[in-house]
């Protein structure tokens, strides 16, 4: 997250994604998907960034940041 935090998007994402193909845990792959989602909406990417909040509420239907 330190990448995100100092506003290197596009590490950040690598670094998501890199996670996302690791990660098999549900509840911890919707932190990674909204915090992907949190980067697309830094970006402009509204409609990409609802995709991701979507896909993190899939996987953990109460993980409220994501609505």
């Amino acid at each position: 997250m330190s990448a995100q935090s100092e506003g290197n998007y596009a590490e950040a994402l690598q670094n998501y994604y890199e996670a996302m193909r690791l990660e098999i845990d549900p509840y911890d792959r919707s932190y990674i998907l909204y915090n992907i989602g949190l980067i697309h909406t830094s970006n402009g990417e509204h409609t990409k960034a609802l995709e991701y909040y979507f896909r993190a509420l899939e996987r953990n239907p109460i993980f409220a940041p994501s609505f």
